[in-house]
C-alpha cells in the first residue's frame, strides 16, 4: 500500500497543491544515499517512482525494508527532531518530491487549519508503520519488511484511502503537466508512476 495515501486523504486539496508548489523535484541514481542515518535531515521525501532500501550500520548494513513509489521517508526526523535512524539509498533510478523542513514549518505556524490535517495524517502514517513492524516481529522468521507488502485495509479508513490515492495519482499528473518535461530522464519509469500497486 502507498502510505503517502494516509497523508493525503486527510489533507484537502488545497494543500495537495501546495506541496506540489514547494516541493523540490529530484533524481536519485542507484546506489546513491537519500538520507544517511545519524546526519542531519532537512527534508520529507514522498517517492514518486523508483524503489529505495533503509540500513542501519547497527546491522552491518543489512537492509531492514524497501520503499517504492507512494512511499514518504524523513517524517521521523522532522516529528522528534533527532538524526534519522537508518540510511536510505536508491536501488534503481528513483525520483522524490522534497519538501523542505522550513517551508514546512512555517506552513505550520501560520496556518492551523493545515497544521491540524498534516499532523493527523502523520499520526495515522505512524501508526500505520508501526502496526506493520508489530505484524511483522510476530512472525515465524525474520525478513526485510516491504513497505508495500501491507494489503489489510480498516473498513472505517477506506473512504479516506480511497481519496488519498486520487490525490496521489493527481499529485503526480501535475509534476508531469507544470515542469518543462519533468520524467525525460526518467521516461522509462511512467509506467511505474501510474500503476497502483
Amino acid at each position: 500500500m502507498k502510505r503517502i495515501v494516509f497523508i493525503l486523504g486527510v489533507l484537502e486539496d488545497d494543500d495537495v497543491d501546495w506541496l506540489v508548489s514547494i516541493g523540490q523535484r529530484r533524481e536519485i541514481q542507484p546506489g546513491e544515499a537519500l538520507i544517511c542515518e545519524g546526519q542531519p535531515c532537512h527534508h520529507l521525501y514522498i517517492i514518486l517512482a523508483g524503489r529505495l532500501e533503509i540500513s542501519v550500520q547497527a546491522l552491518t548494513q543489512q537492509p531492514i525494508a524497501q520503499l517504492a513509489s507512494g512511499e514518504v521517508v524523513g517524517e521521523m526526523s522532522f516529528v522528534d527532531g533527532l538524526p534519522p535512524s537508518a540510511t536510505v539509498t536508491a536501488l534503481e533510478p528513483t525520483v522524490v518530491l522534497g519538501i523542505s523542513w522550513t517551508d514546512l514549518s512555517e506552513k505550520l505556524q501560520q496556518d492551523t487549519w493545515f497544521a491540524s490535517r498534516f499532523y493527523k495524517a502523520l499520526s495515522i502514517l505512524l501508526s500505520s508503520r508501526l502496526r506493520s513492524t508489530v505484524r511483522h516481529l510476530q512472525g515465524e522468521h525474520w525478513r526485510p519488511v516491504s513497505m508495500s507488502d501491507e494489503t489489510t485495509i480498516v473498513n472505517e479508513m477506506g473512504d479516506l484511502l480511497s481519496m488519498g490515492n486520487l490525490r496521489f495519482d493527481w499529485l503526480l499528473k501535475r509534476l508531469r503537466d507544470t515542469r518543462s518535461n519533468p520524467w525525460e530522464a526518467l521516461s522509462d519509469l511512467d509506467g511505474d508512476l501510474t500503476s497502483g500497486d
